[in-house]
């Protein structure tokens, strides 16, 4: 493997046997999963920067960054939907460069689109904070952090749809390279703006936002220069023409894309719910479920990876109009994801202590309670891994099928009816506290698992099948 890129995988019917298939989807996978891991090493450093600002700010920074995360990460996943829609063209036919490059323009445009009202929800983030029930100075702060952080929504948009494509081509090792640049622009930018080394003025907390806009900024751009110039990209031309309509393709991409949108949402959702509650339970418990979540977070980008790999290869086949084939990349991308969810399931269960030991003094006797607790956490944490990384390669092999609506209503059903149900039950009902709030985690991902899986399994008789 070139170290910028993966080699293009086979662009017809899926690979012959159950050992290539394999072979195909980590090759695909490996720098889609380096690059979620290096993007939660972006996060850790605006974490680390501004945390030594105080208690007010770092809250604004963290419930600044939760609201434009959960936007970001729905019109994102939005725009993403261009990804199994090159998949099937280049299935169908190996040099669809008209297609795929039509398909690129018009998911430009859907991401220019709604990056307007996310900027306008953005610049409201106070008014919006303030009616969730925040601290007015927390809100405060949140407010004018959002409203510099704003300027990254297009980029973000524009960017996202860059990634997508460059991974849908066979070309995902940028994608680690652009996530490594992020990590240097990000840290260099904080150290320069919010305590005002190298000459520059010490900016604080809107410091912290101007680097994520120049980081969010120049990874753009550095996709742009990679699409225009990779000699196996650079074919596609894919912005040629980028002024001209293509409103049913557009159409097509916004249909597929925002039930993908919404489910990403309410999924979010559950997680930021959670964390409010964890609030009415007491501070220990915030702090705990932040080390639990941050470690299962961290676990999560291995089947995350995994599902967005398998998306391109069962679009492929599907494209191809391979029956046999769509089979055998969704059994090996399920195998391969749960697979990993065991092994990291394991990990967290044999040595948590250790795992804390990187956020906390385990030595401190003052974080003793919090110790405990986020050990209890974790222990439920190894049934989630499990539960995550099926659902997770659940939602992209169904992607993979163009198939978007029924998953989020599963969605829906799954994490806001039954987990935020059981969440509430389980914490408050039966007393349970923040372990309620985990168990209720796991009984939202076991219906949401088994629901997506049953669909799967189902669906030559649902019709999401090509014609052969």
């Amino acid at each position: 493997m070139a170290a910028h890129g993966a080699p293009t995988p086979p662009a017809g019917p899926a690979a012959a046997t159950a050992r290539q298939e394999f072979r195909a989807l980590v090759r695909l996978a490996a720098p889609i999963v380096g690059a979620n891991l290096l993007q939660m090493a972006v996060y850790a450093i605006d974490v680390i920067f501004v945390a030594r600002l105080g208690t007010v700010e770092f809250a604004a920074a963290t419930l600044g960054v939760f609201l434009f995360s959960l936007l970001m990460w729905s019109t994102v996943s939005m725009v993403g939907a261009l990804q199994p829609i090159i998949a099937a063209e280049r299935g169908a036919r190996a040099h669809a460069v008209r297609e795929v490059r039509r398909t690129f323009r018009m998911a430009l445009w859907l991401g220019a689109a709604v990056s307007v009202p996310m900027m306008l929800l953005l610049a409201n983030g106070a008014a919006v904070l303030r009616l969730a029930g925040q601290d007015p100075a927390v809100a405060a702060r949140s407010g004018a952090f959002l409203h510099i952080l704003l300027f990254a929504a297009l980029p973000a948009l524009l960017g996202g749809a860059m990634r997508f494509t460059a991974a849908a081509l066979g070309r995902p090792g940028w994608t680690m390279v652009v996530t490594a640049l992020a990590v240097g622009v990000g840290a260099l930018g904080n150290w320069l703006l919010v305590f005002g080394h190298g000459g520059f003025p010490a900016l604080g907390l809107e410091g912290s936002a101007i680097a994520s806009v120049a980081t969010v900024t120049t990874t753009t751009i550095a996709y742009a220069l990679i699409l225009s110039f990779d000699r196996r990209l650079r074919r596609y031309r894919l912005f040629g023409r980028w002024w001209r309509p293509e409103w049913r393709r557009l159409g097509d991409i916004a249909r597929l894309g925002y039930p993908i949108a919404l489910a990403v949402t309410f999924e979010g959702g559950l997680f930021g719910g959670a964390s409010l509650l964890m609030g009415l339970i007491g501070v220990d418990a915030i702090a705990a479920h932040g080390v639990a979540i941050n470690i299962a977070s961290i676990a999560f980008q291995l089947p995350f990876g995994v599902a967005q790999a398998a998306t391109i290869r069962v679009g492929l086949a599907y494209g191809a109009g391979d029956r046999r084939g769509i089979g055998r990349a969704g059994a090996v991308a399920l195998a391969t994801g749960i697979g990993l969810m065991a092994l990291t399931a394991s990990v967290i269960w044999s040595v948590p202590r250790f795992l804390i030991g990187g956020y906390l003094d385990l030595a401190d006797p003052a974080n003793a309670p919090v110790v405990a607790l986020t050990v209890r956490l974790l222990t439920v944490a190894a049934a989630f891994q499990l539960l995550d990384g099926a659902q997770a390669v659940g939602q992209g092999i169904l992607r993979g099928l163009q198939d978007t609506r029924a998953p989020m209503l599963i969605a829906l059903v799954g994490y806001w009816v039954v987990g935020l149900g059981a969440c509430v039950l389980f914490a408050f009902r039966l007393r349970w506290g923040a372990v309620g709030v985990w168990l209720g985690f796991v009984l939202g991902l076991a219906v949401v698992t088994a629901l997506l899986l049953r669909r799967w399994s189902r669906r030559e008789r649902l019709g999401l099948l090509p014609a052969p």
